[in-house]
């Protein structure tokens, strides 16, 4: 998953300072708003909340809209809406498996859109379950190599994350990636910040048990289509299993 993390994480930073950031701000809001109606608005006391805020933050989405938010989610302020998380599985170019995960208010809307991109991108959608038994739900965190204090070794984030239940730390080049399971989030997140690590994110993931290695015409179709899915508005996240050579990621540029 080398390849596809670098990609993602790559991708990710430039969304925050391109013509989407519109609506990367709009996904990160909303994941505030519902983690604040699910778990409570004080992030001191929802770790889902303070996770959702800090990667808020990270991105450079504005302190008012945030707060906003929180208040819509806790029920202080009105305007909130329904939302339903709804998981779509289908498979993209070379047989590469996808999980779209939505957040949406209109689930009609939502599964149009995703059936019409899938379709559109050289996918196809696939009956629940064929394709979800493909992943773990995992806790990731990202964080930068080049902190205030200096650059990070792998050492140095295996030193402060094995006790608290990490599971395996990959090196994205720019960053490293912590995986754990879910439960064990919160302490791996916590232990970083303990040891004065600087993260970017912390979040649950869904990670893939196996991969599928592609080329690089096949990497260009799967991405597309990743990127189509994630510029829906009702697409909150979408996780695949392709796995790209470094040679080839680099030809993509």
């Amino acid at each position: 998953m080398s390849g596809h993390s670098k990609w993602a994480t790559t991708k990710h930073k430039k969304a925050v300072v391109d013509a989407r950031r519109g609506k990367l701000f709009a996904k990160l809001i909303k994941n505030i708003e519902v983690a604040a109606r699910t778990g409570g608005g004080d992030p001191a006391g929802n770790p889902t909340l303070y996770d959702a805020v800090q990667k808020a933050k990270k991105s450079s989405v504005p302190n008012d809209n945030i707060d906003r938010a929180l208040r819509r989610g806790a029920g202080l302020e009105s305007g909130a809406a329904e939302y339903q998380t709804i998981m779509y599985e289908g498979y993209g170019p070379s047989g590469v498996a996808l999980l779209v995960e939505c957040l949406t208010d209109n689930r009609n809307r939502a599964a149009m859109d995703v059936r019409t991109i899938m379709t559109r991108g050289g996918g196809s959608m696939a009956d629940p379950g064929s394709v979800s038994y493909l992943f773990n739900r995992k806790g990731v965190v990202l964080l930068p190599k080049a902190q205030e204090s200096g650059e990070l070794s792998e050492d140095d984030v295996l030193a402060a994350v094995l006790d608290a239940g990490a599971e395996e730390v990959n090196d994205l080049g720019e960053t490293f990636e912590v995986i754990s399971e879910p439960t064990d989030l919160v302490a791996v997140r916590t232990a970083l910040q303990d040891a004065g690590h600087d993260y970017e994110s912390a979040e649950q993931q869904f990670v893939p048990t196996m991969s599928v290695q592609v080329d690089e015409g096949s990497a260009g179709g799967v991405f597309r289509l990743i990127e189509a899915l994630e510029d829906s508005d009702d697409v909150q996240n979408v996780y695949s299993n392709v796995d790209v050579s470094d040679e080839v990621l680099a030809k993509l540029g």
